[in-house]
């Protein structure tokens, strides 16, 4: 981090024209008095833009409101139960190390009877005696009736503040409470952007734009990915005897945010703003200084209060996680992503929901993944281990079923558990013996949908380095649970050894990466996605970017989250900078699908692709990414399509660039580059009846869930889907840029941008790949800009081969 000295100078992102029209810098707005209401002009949009979206993501206000009371229940109830359980039972009766005589009169003797929980029970007087006499008790007590005190004044402010949310809905936006499940989250978007010409909810900008919702929803969020992508947060630890290892919890996260952001002595005044002095250079030192005393006052206070957090940790683990375990042993084997895994694979500028859903897809295909690496020395032993338990299983369990006074015997349904547990846990690690693995291919299935992966994972998919790798990413839940219980004890040591010694470069990293918009206020400049300021060469922006290497954004973040927003967006324009620069990736997506096969071939091959991914049940995207995976794998082993005709070998960049090419070239153009009808709607002639039946070849018999899914919903993962393409095709343009690769025989480097620019008549008309009409039909982010009056009269005519850009 040498480079931050320098560029120290604070510098504005201009050009964004999206963001700051000329001329509306000091513009006055005048509303009429018959649309004035209590939305117009509102002071802190960020938080009434984040409000908006998880008042539509939580799905209204009733499901919201139970959620926040059962919290309150359920700290009331953890609390008052764990007192009750250190104060209120007599153990030895319960464990039955104390004999209770129950005496009822038999002639003249006594009869014991069974001890009853009452017994075990002390009695109320008895149990506030206990609880009066431990101090400990009283001060954990007072402490937890403070803290709730503290929720419930919360809860009570945010019933009011989402009240009005709710009536924000409904008579601003037009949604009632019934109806919000149905609406996404991009048509909510719609309404509040047209609403902002009614009623000027902020007057600063005349019209708000997609990004202009996001960057305010994301402000903070935005910080964090690029200082994760940066590497400026200590989360990489390398420790003795265990290596590298990666540790990012919510609190250590929390304590970023209190520091950075929100917190006492934080760089941000406000919600919006950066405090003026961090934007300029002369005082660093100084404020560097200040900043370290803030993370080192941080670190003390965590460290005060480690044994209170560590205790509610363990609690709240016990009882969140003991019925589980129990009843699903190998949960604990189970994977989830990680929180460092979360911040490192989102895009800038992606909200929660659409995070979610990605990783989601990709669980599957990482899970495999990880599955394809087995021990067989653990493989032996699981079994052996598996035999063993399982024979005394076997035995104690017919011994119950025979009489079940056995279970009366001495730890004997201890036993039985815990064997029950060994189990599970050993078959875990025995693998299935009819399952083949192809490493690289799956791993090129989990970048389709992660989208971002180290270049030297390229080639080593099989490598164990390569799987601990992807295990910091993609955890073990068992690995979570011990993260977040050793949180209170570690957070306190990395922000006093690690985070504090960084100040200074925390500090630069704010002054040159802020950015004021105006309407918006300081963002992170990495979320403007500016190709020209932090664009990376060596990913397709060559000649395009001025970024030096301490500017540009690492593993092609810039690119490819521009790519993510404008599919996820369809109706936002960018920049001249970043328009440029998809014109460009459209040009050598064209100039690549060039010499690959017909997108007919690759998808006509899905079920054999999907089989070969041992993806036996995916959906039509899922077997579209499975083809362009796997095509050059079948097609280099010489094995012939399903026309008995053998297909020249083609890489994965070739195939991608293919089917992107075919699915652009017969979109019907539209100025707005909304998504259009599906495939039922075309009119039947030979060539759309023949396509039809291509996709229905290629999507594995998947038409009848085509027809039942929400379209919606179906176009939402057509754009993911053309998205994992993208992200495919870059990752290997970069690759070969990287390290030219040879291909049918011949060394062949990737033609970069700029000869396509000098030579654009290379991209012949006959070169172009056969058009999926039926698919075309899916506008996957519409790259297309044509004139609205020329519409009507292309739509009428059969899509037409195109040497120019996509979309055209």
């Amino acid at each position: 981090m040498a480079d931050f000295e320098t560029y120290q100078e604070y510098q504005r992102i201009e050009d964004f024209e999206e963001d700051s029209p000329p001329g509306e810098e000091d513009l006055l707005v005048h509303v009429p008095e018959g649309l004035k209401d209590s939305w117009h002009h509102i002071k802190n949009l960020d938080n009434f833009f984040t409000r908006i979206y998880h008042f539509h993501q939580k799905n209204g206000f009733a499901c919201m409101m139970l959620s926040e009371f059962f919290e309150l229940v359920q700290f009331l109830f953890v609390v008052t139960f764990t007192t009750f359980l250190f104060n209120c039972v007599e153990y030895d009766i319960l464990f039955a190390n104390k004999a209770v005589n129950h005496t009822t009169q038999s002639g003249s003797s006594l009869e014991r009877n069974k001890v009853t929980l009452t017994d075990a029970i002390l009695p109320s007087q008895k149990c506030t005696e206990r609880i009066q006499g431990n101090g400990w008790i009283i001060f954990l007590l007072i402490m937890a009736a403070i803290f709730w005190v503290y929720r419930l004044v919360k809860v009570f402010c945010n019933i009011l503040s989402y009240w009005e949310i709710r009536q924000f809905y409904i008579k601003a936006l037009k949604i009632t409470m019934d109806e919000l499940c149905n609406y996404t989250w991009q048509e909510v978007q719609g309404r509040l952007t047209n609403l902002q010409r009614e009623q000027q909810m902020c007057i600063h900008k005349k019209e708000l734009t997609e990004l202009d919702i996001y960057h305010r929803i994301l402000r903070f969020k935005n910080y964090m990915v690029a200082m994760v992508n940066k590497s400026l947060l200590p989360v990489q630890l390398h420790l003795p005897l265990l290596g590298n290892v990666v540790f990012l919890t919510q609190g250590l996260k929390y304590n970023f945010e209190l520091i950075f952001f929100w917190g006492p002595g934080s760089l941000f005044q406000n919600k919006w703003n950066l405090h003026p002095k961090y934007k300029r250079a002369g005082n660093r030192l100084e404020l560097a200084t200040q900043l370290s005393r803030v993370i080192l006052l941080a670190g003390l206070a965590n460290l005060l209060l480690c044994p209170f957090i560590l205790v509610w940790q363990v609690l709240y683990a016990f009882f969140s996680y003991t019925e589980t375990i129990k009843r699903e042993p190998g949960s604990l084997g189970a994977r989830r992503w990680s929180l460092y895994g979360r911040l490192y694979l989102r895009h800038f500028n992606e909200l929660d929901h659409e995070l979610h859903g990605r990783l989601g897809r990709g669980y599957k295909p990482v899970s495999k993944y990880m599955n394809s690496f087995t021990s067989p020395l653990f493989t032996v032993i699981a079994k052996n281990v598996a035999f063993f338990s399982g024979s005394i299983l076997a035995v104690l369990i017919a011994l119950t079923v025979y009489d079940e006074d056995v279970l009366t015997v001495q730890h004997i349904l201890t036993a039985i558990t815990m064997l029950g547990v060994v189990v599970t846990v050993t078959r875990s690690f025995i693998p299935d013996e009819h399952m083949v693995w192809c490493p690289e291919q799956l791993l090129q299935c989990v970048l389709a949908h992660i989208h971002y992966m180290p270049d030297h994972w390229k080639g080593n998919a099989n490598k164990s380095e390569t799987r601990d790798e992807m295990a910091q990413l993609f955890q073990y839940k068992a690995v979570f649970i011990l993260e977040e219980l050793l949180s209170p004890i570690v957070t306190p040591f990395i922000l006093i050894f690690f985070l504090r010694h960084k100040s200074l470069e925390i500090i630069d990293f704010f002054r040159n990466f802020t950015v004021e918009v105006v309407g918006v206020g300081d963002i992170c400049s990495f979320a403007q996605m500016d190709i020209r300021k932090h664009g990376n060469p060596q990913w397709l922006s060559e000649g395009q970017t001025e970024a030096s290497v301490y500017q540009q954004a690492e593993n092609g973040k810039t690119e490819l989250s521009l790519m993510h927003f404008t599919i996820k967006n369809p109706r936002w324009h960018p920049p001249q900078e970043s328009s440029f620069f998809i014109s460009h990736l459209k040009e050598k997506v064209h100039h690549d699908a060039a010499g690959a096969p017909p997108a007919q071939h690759i998808l006509s091959e899905a079920p054999l692709f999907s089989s070969l991914l041992s993806n036996e049940s995916g959906t039509a995207p899922d077997n579209l990414l499975a083809s362009v995976i796997a095509h050059p794998v079948l097609t280099a082993s010489g094995l012939p399509g399903r026309d008995r005709r053998f297909v020249q070998p083609s890489t994965t960049a070739s195939a991608a660039a293919s089917v992107l090419a075919s699915l652009s070239t017969s979109q019907q153009p539209s100025r707005t580059r909304s998504h259009i009808l599906l495939p039922s709607t075309y009119p039947e002639n030979p060539m759309y009846r023949s396509d039809r039946t291509v996709i229905e070849e290629s999507m594995s018999g998947n038409d009848s869930c085509i027809r039942s899914i929400n379209r919606s919903a179906l176009l939402s993962e057509f754009a993911s889907a053309e998205m994992s393409l993208h992200a495919i095709y870059m990752h290997e343009v970069h690759q070969q840029s990287s390290l030219p690769q040879q291909v049918s025989g011949q060394w062949q480097a990737s033609v970069p941008l700029g000869d396509l620019q000098s030579n654009p008549g290379s991209l012949s008309q006959s070169s172009q790949p056969e058009s999926l009409s039926g698919l075309s039909q899916l506008r996957l982010g519409g790259w297309t800009e044509e004139a609205e009056e020329e519409e009507e009269e292309i739509v009428n005519e059969p899509p037409a081969l195109s040497g120019s850009g996509v979309g055209s």
